[in-house]
């Protein structure tokens, strides 16, 4: 049976430092999304430096609204019982959202599109696809910690999972949907497909960026849907299914409520 194998290690270790496939990762994604909304932002007639001196503000806004978001959600796995608390500050470990980051770094961006004179719905454009390119690079993050896969399933392109990180119960069976495949592979076509809908139908004033939530959440749905890792449910529902449905409802209301928007943004 064909299968993707997962990665025989995720840290490597400089001497007494270890190097993290997960951080790499994540400094790597952060980068893609800067260039990419750096070329955007000046393309529109933006100042070069703007974009870093926002970033400055987002990144780290949006690395502890994720992990808030991930403790928050899962919190039995630092304080239940017979759990270690101080481990909610290991990052490294993995555990961030992709729905905490986008919160956090909203504020981040207020904050600095605030005291920069910026239109904050100028800049979420800019910004869309570089967000939808930098997940599609982070969710391979889960591929090295062998973590965040679905269903048991023996399709060509199921992931090997080894015996240690396989979820109770499921000891004996070796392959998985491959989720952090099927989100990276979707993020890429949501940028795309941003970049397109932009183009073809004169997207401003932060409609760029609903048009890039609405279509981030759509796939989340699905995705979720085939995720076997805990979490809280509500009315038989993932939380982040939940979440993802707000983020769709909230985008599409955006959408209806700004297409006759008139005047140019800042």
């Amino acid at each position: 049976m064909t299968a993707i194998p997962s990665p025989s290690q995720a840290v490597w270790h400089l001497g007494p430092i270890p190097i993290r496939a997960y951080a790499l990762l994540m400094v790597l994604a952060v980068l893609v999304g800067a260039w990419v909304t750096h070329r955007r932002w000046v393309a529109r007639g933006g100042e070069p430096g703007a974009v870093g001196d926002i970033a400055t503000w987002v990144v780290p806004f949006g690395l502890v609204g994720a992990r808030i978001y991930h403790v928050a959600t899962d919190w039995q796995q630092y304080f239940g019982p017979g759990m270690e608390p101080l481990r909610a500050f290991a990052i490294w470990e993995g555990g961030i959202s992709i729905f905490g980051a986008l919160a956090g770094g909203a504020v981040g961006a207020w904050l600095a599109c605030r005291r920069s004179g910026i239109d904050l719905r100028a800049f979420a454009d800019a910004v869309a696809p570089g967000i939808a390119f930098g997940q599609a690079i982070a969710r391979w993050g889960n591929w090295f910690n062998q973590e965040l896969y679905g269903r048991p399933t023996t399709l060509p392109w199921a992931l090997e999972i080894d015996p240690a990180h396989r979820p109770p119960g499921l000891a004996a069976t070796a392959t998985y949907h491959p989720t952090f495949l099927y989100e990276s592979l979707w993020n890429l076509g949501v940028a795309g497909f941003v970049l397109w809908a932009e183009k073809r139908f004169g997207l401003d004033r932060g409609r760029t960026f609903a048009v890039y939530a609405a279509a981030y959440a759509t796939g989340r749905v699905w995705i979720e849907w085939l995720r076997i890792d805990p979490a809280p449910h509500i009315l038989g529902l993932r939380l982040n299914d939940w979440t993802a449905l707000l983020v769709l409802a909230a985008a599409l209301v955006y959408l209806t409520a700004t297409r006759r928007a008139d005047g140019p943004p800042r």
